[in-house]
């Protein structure tokens, strides 16, 4: 009789994608965000190393009541970024950073119409920490910093942003 025996070693999720809802002090202040990425397990134990793609999507409509206008302020990013996590039983904390476009754009509706859009190119630091209750969704919690590479004077160039998510992985 022949018998064939394979080791068997333990799968990792090595793609995710992953959705967010979040927060940050400039208007639009509430958006979404979606992401996709990769991570591999690097030469030491318990690291991953990783990159991923990420777009959010912010937008708001401000009804001036005692004016006669309507002011529609939509922005939007996406962006590459490589990042490093260490795994600590149910909780993985990860530091990266990237970068990345941005578009702005602020449409004043009324008795005249005014715009004002404009793109850049920007570099983002984060952290943040993922969870491991169940081995394919991962809840996770995220603070990015964001910083335009032109350097004008307009609010909307330093951005914090929260993001609360969860990673699907396969």
């Amino acid at each position: 009789m022949f018998v064939l025996f394979v080791p068997v070693e333990r799968a990792e999720a090595q793609w995710s994608v992953g959705a967010s809802y979040e927060m940050r002090d400039e208007d639009p202040v509430n958006g979404l965000g979606v992401r996709v990425q990769r991570e591999f397990r690097s030469v030491l134990p318990l690291v991953d190393l990783g990159f991923r793609g990420h777009f959010s999507y912010f937008s708001d409509e401000i009804d001036a009541s005692d004016q006669s206008y309507t002011t529609e302020i939509e922005n939007y990013d996406f962006g590459l970024a490589a990042f490093g996590g260490i795994n600590i039983g149910l909780v993985k904390p990860y530091i990266g950073g990237g970068l990345g476009s941005e578009s702005f754009e602020e449409v004043r509706s009324g008795v005249e119409e005014l715009s004002f859009n404009e793109n850049s190119f920007y570099w983002n630091l984060f952290a943040g920490a993922e969870l491991s209750p169940i081995p394919v969704l991962k809840p996770f919690i995220e603070y990015r910093f964001t910083r335009l590479l032109d350097d004008e004077d307009f609010d909307y160039h330093q951005n914090g942003r929260l993001s609360i998510g969860v990673n699907i992985h396969f």
